[in-house]
């Protein structure tokens, strides 16, 4: 299988200048190497903080047990569950896998298909919710940026969705998605869907930075 890598551009925090990055088509060995070697110990290291810190429990990110290993194992080989990776400064920075099965909820586009984004994750030392400053800005909007080039790709016309983790929900909202509200099938955790108008309105902003 061949992989398609796109540059794309990254923010690094503590200098202000754009560093210059891959988008990778696919989670290949490389990256759930990078899991194990540098996620791992770096997540670890953020739970002994948050433990010293006296965050309760309840308010721990919720994707710190999440083993990428195994949720690229169970698809492996699948064209309906695409996945893409974010490689910048010679490290996997942020990953994703998407759904190609699901169908939209929202009232206007209700039963159409979309592409629903499963599992997005960036790395623990760009996430400011583990207690620092994080490195590198904009993985996570790059990653959802794949996933609605995807859509169209797909002939969904940039209609995604996908299930917030609760440190999530500010971000989402601040693309355009429709919030659908807590879903009681999946754990109470918000649902929430790009229409295809809002799709447009977020590929415009993004191409205006």
């Amino acid at each position: 299988m061949t992989v398609e890598v796109s540059k794309v551009y990254l923010l690094d925090v503590s200098t202000g200048d754009g560093v210059e990055a891959e988008l990778r088509d696919a989670i290949e060995q490389a990256q759930t190497d990078d899991w194990a070697k540098h996620w791992i110990p770096a997540i670890l290291a953020a739970i002994q903080d948050l433990v010293a810190r006296q965050v309760p429990r309840a308010d721990w990110p919720q994707s710190l047990h999440w083993n990428w290993p195994k949720k690229i194992a169970r698809v492996q080989g699948m064209l309906a569950f695409p996945g893409f990776s974010v490689i910048a400064q010679g490290i996997t920075q942020g990953l994703a896998q998407l759904d190609l099965t699901r169908a939209c909820q929202e009232p206007s586009q209700k039963g159409k298909p979309l592409v629903y984004v499963e599992y997005l994750e960036v790395a623990p030392w760009n996430r400011s919710e583990l207690g620092a400053a994080p490195r590198l800005r904009g993985v996570g909007t790059v990653l959802l940026t794949a996933a609605v080039a995807l859509s169209h790709e797909e002939g969904f016309k940039g209609r995604i969705g996908l299930h917030s983790l609760p440190q999530a929900d500010a971000f989402y909202r601040k693309t355009g998605m429709t919030d659908l509200g807590p879903d009681p099938a999946c754990q109470n955790l918000r649902y929430f869907e790009m229409t295809v108008e809002q799709a447009r309105a977020f590929f415009e902003k993004e191409e205006g930075r």
